[in-house]
């Protein structure tokens, strides 16, 4: 099964959430954990990877031979990216803007125009605590292009039971690439007007996908009506509630995983995951 976790906005614990749900899973399943929050990883600090592997992520960009090119502006017209701007019958390239389609190779009358490369990060890959396979990716940084370094993790897909994926915050398209193929989306949420403002949203791009939608509270104080009409009303099942704890917050802050620091923990993402499978099985 395969099983990403997401949140409306950044630190709801959407990470911290994953990482012990993969521990906790590893002493008896095969699992596999995908950080696709490429602009920002942080799933290393929990599971502390040991790295087998390194490779670089490559989007292609066009090549414009300005001899060839005649300045009719047959690729710039195309382009819908804006990659490509005709100046004086000279064609400019915009790598940054470029979405790697290859159109304008395929259109433009004089072959003036090939296919070149661009670095935009890499994929890493290796061995995590509790034997998980670990892959991770890292975008450059000031790359503004996320999507294909996710695609790029994604296809490290290996044999396992469970596949824990790590979605970055939001409802971008990053987001949207990480969970297209996802069996469940868990969302972590806290118990904040921000917090629901967010996960309203976050949970309609979900949904507008056609995937399952769960919900893990954290940093739960039992009193915040608002959050709870809107699961019952929205008919979203609360897959756990993590309490607000002082313990809690320090372990993380040392970059510790929570049920090998607080083992009476583990109940929690135990319950989590007999949740999870509850609403896979129906």
């Amino acid at each position: 099964m395969k099983i990403a976790f997401a949140s409306g906005k950044g630190g709801t614990g959407k990470t911290t959430v994953s990482v012990n749900l993969a521990y906790n899973l590893s002493s008896h399943r095969k699992v596999q954990y995908l950080d696709c929050d490429v602009e920002e990883p942080n799933g290393h600090i929990f599971l502390r990877p040991r790295i087998e592997e390194n490779k670089i992520s490559k989007v292609i960009v066009p090549v414009v031979d300005q001899e060839k090119c005649t300045g009719c502006g047959e690729c710039t017209s195309h382009c819908q990216f804006k990659a490509l701007v005709l100046i004086q019958k000279e064609v400019l390239v915009f790598p940054q803007l470029c979405h790697g389609c290859g159109l304008c190779a395929r259109i433009c009358p004089t072959g003036a125009i090939s296919e070149g490369e661009r670095e935009i990060g890499y994929v890493e890959k290796g061995k995590a605590l509790g034997d998980i396979d670990f892959v991770q990716g890292l975008l450059n940084v000031g790359e503004p292009m996320a999507v294909p370094l996710i695609q790029d993790v994604k296809s490290c897909y290996g044999e396992a039971d469970v596949y824990i994926i790590d979605a970055p915050p939001g409802t971008s398209c990053p987001v949207v690439k990480t969970i297209i193929d996802v069996d469940l989306v868990v969302m972590v949420t806290e118990p904040t007007p921000f917090g629901l403002h967010d996960l309203r949203i976050a949970v309609s791009s979900a949904k507008a996908l056609d995937k399952p939608v769960g919900v893990v509270i954290n940093r739960d104080k039992g009193e915040f009506k608002q959050l709870l009409d809107y699961l019952k009303g929205n008919q979203l099942m609360v897959l756990t509630k993590i309490p607000e704890d002082k313990e809690f917050a320090r372990q993380y802050a040392k970059g510790n995983l929570i049920i090998k620091a607080l083992p009476t923990y583990k109940n929690k993402f135990d319950e989590l995951f007999h949740n999870i499978e509850t609403m896979l099985r129906g």
